[in-house]
Parts: structure tokens; sequence; C-alpha cells
């Protein structure tokens, strides 16, 4: 899945946003490229405000213009560029051919609505399917999401679910129409530790039987230890590492990536010093990213740092970092 062999479903190329506001650009995304194969799971983890949800909703035309603009790049998926699509054509991919689960199942569903209504929605819409196929095709969504009693519960309406089983809906809605990619915003942020893993392990387990790729969206490190395969570090609107996950874990090469590891606890109890805080606060990016954004917080900043903003440059297979100081040295890398 990593060897470079499998075609991508998804290429995305120096994506840029910003967002227009009274005190002039805010740069939220900012030379952003990556790709995503099929069948993968690829974690995107940073600070909230790092760009991460903005970026991926920028993909597939969810941010309100204005004030969002997409102001460059190219997002290709199935021949197509997503960012010159009418919205016509953004319609037919979103929800059929790329599925979106947002962040907080208290307020994604409609609370006038049954839950049967919402999930037969896209099948009826994408799929063309009659009533009575839309709700034995939504009532499998829901067993295949682990809800109990499914066809009596295609009746009930959202208060009548716990938190964790409304997500396990948004997740239905968004399998709907079987997509290629699934886009998952911080799914399990809203709900306690408990159902957190219930979620992940649902999620590693559709994956799995149906063969979609992922984009995991979250801050928390942990889960993307569990389920990802490969990691994109996000900090100032920017891909500041990327690397499989395991090597990620093993070998960090950028400070900031390091500075994330050190505040995880130690399940093995072996780490006996004090969890680390990030002092200082993400940039405000109001101004062209002319500089390290992580520049003001980094311990190993030098002069050059101050002047230039560090492109990715590989630093083994599959392994690449946006960074002018070398952890192996300890010094100024020379590129």
């Amino acid at each position: 899945m990593l060897d470079g062999a499998e075609p991508s479903v998804l290429d995305v190329k120096d994506l840029k946003t910003v967002f227009k506001t009274r005190r002039g650009e805010v740069h939220a995304v900012n030379n952003v490229s990556f790709h995503l194969k099929a069948g993968e799971l690829l974690g995107v983890v940073g600070e909230s405000g790092s760009g991460k949800s903005v970026t991926m909703m920028s993909l597939i035309g969810l941010l309100p213009s204005p004030p969002a603009m997409v102001k460059g790049g190219q997002v290709m998926f199935e021949g197509q560029d997503l960012l010159t699509a009418t919205d016509e054509q953004l319609r037919a991919v979103r929800g059929a051919r790329i599925g979106f689960v947002f962040q907080d199942p208290m307020t994604s569903l409609n609370p006038v609505f049954n839950v049967g209504f919402q999930v037969m929605e896209p099948l009826r819409k994408h799929m063309g399917l009659n009533k009575k196929a839309a709700r034995k095709r939504a009532q499998e969504l829901l067993e295949l999401v682990g809800i109990p009693d499914a066809e009596r519960r295609l009746d009930d309406y959202p208060h009548q679910f716990s938190g964790g089983m409304r997500q396990r809906v948004m997740i239905a809605i968004a399998l709907a129409c079987d997509p290629k990619v699934l886009i998952a915003d911080e799914p399990t942020t809203a709900l306690d530790v408990t159902i957190q893993a219930q979620i992940l392990e649902l999620m590693k387990d559709l994956r799995d039987k149906l063969g979609m790729a992922v984009i995991w969206i979250t801050h928390d490190l942990g889960v993307i230890a569990g389920i990802a395969d490969r990691v994109l570090v996000m900090y100032g609107g920017q891909i500041v590492e990327h690397a499989p996950v395991r090597e990620l874990f093993a070998n960090p090469k950028h400070p900031y990536t390091r500075a994330l590891l050190e505040t995880v606890p130690s399940v093995t109890g072996d780490r006996a010093e004090r969890l680390r805080v990030i002092e200082g606060q993400p940039p405000m990016l109001t101004a062209q990213p002319n500089a390290c954004p992580f520049r003001a917080r980094c311990d190993k900043a030098f002069d050059r740092c101050q002047r230039e903003n560090p492109a990715r440059y590989s630093v083994g297979p599959i392994h690449d970092v946006a960074c002018f100081w070398n952890p192996d040295t300890g010094g100024a890398r020379d590129v």
C-alpha cells in the first residue's frame, strides 16, 4: 500500500486557500500537496488552527465563499480537477464519490427529520433508488455500522440516539453511495474514550471490508498511531512532515512533530519526565508565508528560519520534512 505501486485516487498539488477579512487575507492553506492511495488511511494531525479541516473542506467546495477563496492548486479525482469543477459537478461528487463525516454528531443531523429519511436522502438523490429500495439499503447501512434493531430505529429521531450512535448514523450516511474516499473530520472528538475506541475499530473494519481510502483528521497522535498508514503533520497551514506512521513515531524529524510526540503520555510508564507543553500560540497567518511558521515556538530556530520558509524535501523512503534543522547532526541542514 505504501510501496508507490498503487495508483493514487486523490492527488492534491500546491493548494492555497485564503479568507477575506477586514484585516486583510488570512492565508489558511499554503501550498499543500499530498496524495491518497486506494484502500489506505491517511492521518492528518496538528493543533487547532493548523489548517487540517480547511484543507480537506477546500478539496470539495465545502467552504463558504465569501469569505473563503481557493486561490490556486489542483485537486485531481477520477480524472477531474475538482477546483475547476462546476457546482453541479461538485454536488455529484460530494456524498456519492467522496463522503464526509463531520466533527460533532450532536449538531450534524437534522433534528426535525427521522434518521431513516436522512440516510435515504443520498441514496435517492445520487443512486436514484425508490423509497422501498432506499429504506432497505438504509437498514443495511445501519446494520453495517453496528446499530442494533436497525429497521425500527430508522423511524427514530436524532435526539433518541446517544452521541456514539449518532456518529455511527453519520458514518452510515457518508457510506451510503459506496464512496471511493471518506474524509473524517475529528469524528470522535465529542465522544467519551470508550465510544471513541468503538468508532475507531468500526472505521478500521469498514475500511477493510469496503476497500475505500480514508483521510482521518485529528489533533490526537494516539488515534493516529492506532489506525493510520501514513501521516501528514500540519502547522501554520502547511505540511511540515510526512511519513509512514511507524517511521514518524520512531524517527520524527521536525521540531513540531517531536514536540507533539512529547505531549503524549506514555502508556508503559517508562517515561518519568513531565509531559511537554508547547509554549506560545499558532501563527495568525495574516501575512504571506515567507518564513518558517513554527519559528517563534521552536527552540531549534536560527536566523535562516526568520528569512525563509523551508520547502519539503526527502529524508528517507516516503519521508519528507520542511525544516532547516538537522536532528541527526544537531545543526543546520544544507538545503
